[in-house]
């Protein structure tokens, strides 16, 4: 067997439990938004990439209806039948929902063992279960011989989150982890899928992630109501013209005609979602230029968006947000991912990255105890798997 330095850890552990050697070997990067948040689920625009932090899976047929699969993240083993296809509401969820849509489309799902592990944070707001979904997916397609079209893919993972998880998100996550490029971001319309590659400048700036430590759960009651406020502000519009499909087709104009006519709350949601938009576009046009003084000003513009209309924000990432931009060489940062917690993303100069690690972490954990984790990334290639 080519062993490979970069599993090395889950493939001794898979020796260790099931007393033979793996056959495949996955690698599922983890996605950063870098501008877009909350429109993606509004048949909006989003602009993410796949990152180098990932989950790394080693997998073998068992030749049963049984899988078996253990996370090196939680030390623990779970074990369920293809048969019996229940959710726990447990880690383990992600690889049943995966297996359960593959077998309702007649896809040749059997037995197998893996082992999971990785280096994505949880609950950080950079996908760790839409990179969990992918690579279980992946994994599946190798072992069993059959193959995924990209779309079918992504749509396949994303229904997985969606009816077995119960967590109603939007497509970005799964599409980024597929799709993702190294040195580019994805330019992503959320409706029409369609999709462009924009190159990231690389030479003098990198995107730095901030963990702010505070752990969120993307199935809490709040951003599913934020979901339904936007459905509220969409229908709205609608009614007064049948052709406004989504908030993606109001401008910001008529939202501003109409205020007293909404509830004061929906009126925010609709204008972060609508001026979000709008903040994707202008970026990706800065990024082409490139202006990155632009591109790092749309990201400050984001965030105080988030905060203060969309209200997804919280103490902590904006403390380090505010941090991050007292220090010298720091473009633009803003929280990055659902929000109430998780990670903050950084547009820094290369040469100040570690000044910005050690201000901001020092001046961080003085306020709240907490020693944030910093990750330097670069955009990474999508979803592969080896043979072994």
């Amino acid at each position: 067997m080519k062993r490979l330095k970069e599993y090395n850890a889950e493939i001794g552990k898979f020796a260790e439990l099931f007393s033979r050697n793996p056959e495949y070997a996955i690698k599922s990067p983890a996605r950063v938004n870098i501008i877009g948040e909350h429109t993606d689920y509004n048949r909006g625009f989003v602009f993410p990439a796949a990152i180098n932090c990932s989950t790394l899976l080693v997998a073998a047929k068992n030749g049963k209806r049984q899988v078996r699969v253990y996370s090196t993240t939680y030390n623990e083993q779970s074990e369920f039948s293809l048969d019996k296809l229940k959710r726990s509401r447990h880690w383990s969820d992600y690889v049943k929902g995966v297996a359960k849509e593959l077998m309702e489309r007649d896809y040749p799902v059997e037995g197998f063992d893996a082992v999971i592990g990785g280096d994505i944070p949880i609950a950080s707001g950079l996908s760790s279960s839409a990179s969990l979904e992918m690579a279980v997916s992946e994994a599946c397609s190798a072992l069993f011989g059959f193959s995924l079209e990209a779309w079918e893919q992504i749509k396949l993972c994303r229904r997985a989150e969606n009816h077995f998880v119960g967590v109603n998100c939007g497509i970005m996550d799964q599409f980024s982890i597929r799709m993702g490029r190294r040195g580019h971001g994805l330019f992503l319309d959320c409706r029409s899928l369609d999709y462009e590659a924009v190159p990231i400048p690389a030479d003098e700036l990198v995107f730095v992630i901030a963990d702010s430590g505070v752990e969120r759960g993307l199935g809490a009651t709040e951003y599913h109501q934020r979901q339904k406020q936007c459905a509220r502000g969409r229908l709205f519009f609608s009614s007064i013209n049948k052709s406004l499909r989504s908030l993606r087709d109001v401008e910001e104009d008529l939202l501003i005609i109409n205020r007293e006519k909404l509830d004061p709350v929906i009126f925010r949601r609709c204008r972060h979602v609508i001026t979000e938009n709008k903040r994707v576009l202008r970026a990706v046009e800065a990024l082409k230029k490139p202006d990155m003084a632009l591109f790092g000003e749309l990201m400050n513009l984001s965030h105080e968006s988030c905060k203060n209309d969309y209200e997804v924000s919280c103490k902590e990432l904006d403390l380090l947000v505010d941090l991050a931009r007292m220090v010298p060489g720091v473009l633009g940062a803003r929280m990055t991912g659902a929000g109430f917690g998780g990670c903050t993303i950084n547009l820094v100069m290369k040469n100040r990255v570690e000044e910005f690690k050690q201000k901001v972490g020092s001046m961080y954990r003085k306020s709240t105890g907490i020693r944030p984790e910093f990750f330097v990334t670069q955009p990474e290639d999508g979803v592969r798997s080896k043979k072994l």
